[in-house]
């Protein structure tokens, strides 16, 4: 038997609030019925072409550095870098490793995120 990923679920404070950053950094739908409690980017899709996206509220807040964290791909860096600011994420770091450029960005509840340029 094998695996596949079905979707990343995100501990959070505030479900509903966390998914719409989420989905407006991915340029998808926020899933019907999301609530402070728990909100969904993707499970609701016929034939989904990605993974889903989940958030769920916690009671407590977020402690320490991500031990996972997801990686967006880019064709402009310093442009999608920009927009997902504007959406609500905080700069964090820029890195050049060799020939590979990105930029780590935390969403609106601290979650740590890298944009990559293509």
């Amino acid at each position: 038997m094998t695996n596949r990923l079905h979707a990343l679920t995100f501990d959070c404070t505030d479900a509903a609030e966390l998914g719409r950053f989420w989905a407006r950094a991915l340029g998808r739908e926020l899933d019907p019925g999301a609530n402070k409690q728990f909100a969904s980017i993707g499970l609701h899709e016929a034939a989904p072409t990605a993974p889903g996206w989940c958030f769920a509220q916690v009671p407590e807040d977020k402690a320490g550095k991500n031990r996972m964290h997801p990686d967006l791909l880019t064709e402009d860096l310093e442009v999608e870098v920009e927009r997902l600011i504007g959406l609500g994420a905080r700069h964090h770091a820029d890195v050049e490793m060799g020939t590979m450029r990105w930029t780590t960005l935390q969403d609106p509840e601290g979650n740590e995120f890298d944009v990559i340029a293509a």
